[in-house]
């Protein structure tokens, strides 16, 4: 074999090995790029309640997934490991946080884990008032010294006095097959502890009646992240029992049959996303996902202004009437005990 043979069959071998590296190479790569199942999984079409996560495997610990202003708390369905993120949640948070984290996500303690993840806020505010999605301030109740609205749309409320916001919480509505009605009320009586109507095992605590033929109030019962009463409104018992003591009642002629004044004005409203995702749920892509405008608030109270004014005025004169002859009839007695 001559020496220019050698060279030729050198550099031959040389492309031949080349090639084949290139190969190989491209047949990994290939394969390396085919999705994994947990990536076919998340390329799936997302349930409409669910939030984007980075795929974790089953025995991972669970952990806060950092978005910005909300985070998500994901809540596996395992017991044990429930278990282990119920210490991780207390170690972290003090128990007004976990009161305010739950009053988020429309829960109580008791419901604490009906739900596969939790909004949490990156800081909290046990007060709520940082999260409050109704308006500050709203000049069209300036006159109205007492108000409170309950929203369908988010399962919240909120108390104005004189167009300031005082006060927003979470409730649980009436559920789809028993709505709570919409529109203008007004509370009526209140009791300490009620019994239900629908079964007699149901006690409330701290229930105000606001619809007295449909036995419709607001009252402490449970939160399960939903509507779910026989159309009245839960509160989380704090609530329930700061309402108590806020709202006036109605004030009834001798013989208690008929009305001579009504009480707080109440206004139920919207309707709820039923079979969608949770409102609140939308605060980790938006934190402003369920605020409601002045202009929509106006819009929805507007229409009732002038009928709340004119019986909160009507309240005030029955109320002087009765306070003046309460002193009328004390100072005759105080006459008549001394004369004697």
């Amino acid at each position: 074999m001559t020496k220019k043979t050698i060279i030729k069959s050198f550099y031959f071998l040389l492309f031949t090995l080349f090639v084949f590296s290139c190969k190989k190479e491209e047949s990994v790569n290939s394969e390396n790029q085919k999705p994994s199942a947990s990536e076919a999984i998340s390329q799936s079409e997302p349930h409409p309640d669910s939030i984007k996560t980075n795929p974790v495997k089953e025995s991972a610990a669970p952990m806060i997934q950092e978005n910005g202003f909300y985070n998500a708390f994901a809540i596996p369905k395992d017991s044990k490991k429930r278990d282990s993120l119920y210490a991780i949640f207390s170690k972290k948070y003090s128990e007004r946080e976990r009161y305010a984290i739950l009053a988020l996500n429309r829960l109580d303690s008791k419901s604490k884990w009906n739900s596969d993840t939790l909004v949490v806020p990156a800081k909290i505010d046990t007060t709520l008032m940082a999260y409050s999605p109704f308006p500050l301030q709203l000049d069209i109740l300036t006159d109205v010294k007492k108000f409170v609205i309950f929203s369908y749309p988010i399962q919240a409320y909120a108390v104005y006095s004189n167009g300031t916001l005082v006060k927003w919480g979470p409730t649980s509505m009436g559920k789809k097959t028993a709505q709570t009605d919409r529109g203008l009320m007004f509370a009526n009586w209140k009791k300490k502890l009620a019994i239900s109507t629908v079964k007699s095992e149901w006690k409330l605590p701290y229930n105000f009646n606001i619809h007295n033929t449909h036995g419709i109030g607001w009252h402490q019962y449970d939160l399960p992240g939903y509507p779910a009463s026989h159309s009245c409104l839960r509160l989380l018992m704090k609530d329930a029992i700061w309402l108590y003591s806020y709202a006036d009642t109605w004030i009834l002629n001798p013989g208690g049959a008929t009305t001579k004044a009504k009480g707080t004005p109440v206004i139920v409203f919207g309707d709820y996303p039923w079979g969608k995702r949770k409102p609140w749920r939308k605060l980790l892509e938006d934190p402003n996902a369920n605020n409601i405008s002045v202009e929509e608030m106006n819009r929805i109270i507007q229409p009732h202004v002038e009928k709340m004014i004119s019986e909160q005025t009507n309240r005030e004169k029955v109320a002087d009437s009765i306070k003046t002859a309460k002193a009328s009839e004390a100072a005759l007695k105080e006459t008549t005990s001394t004369e004697n």
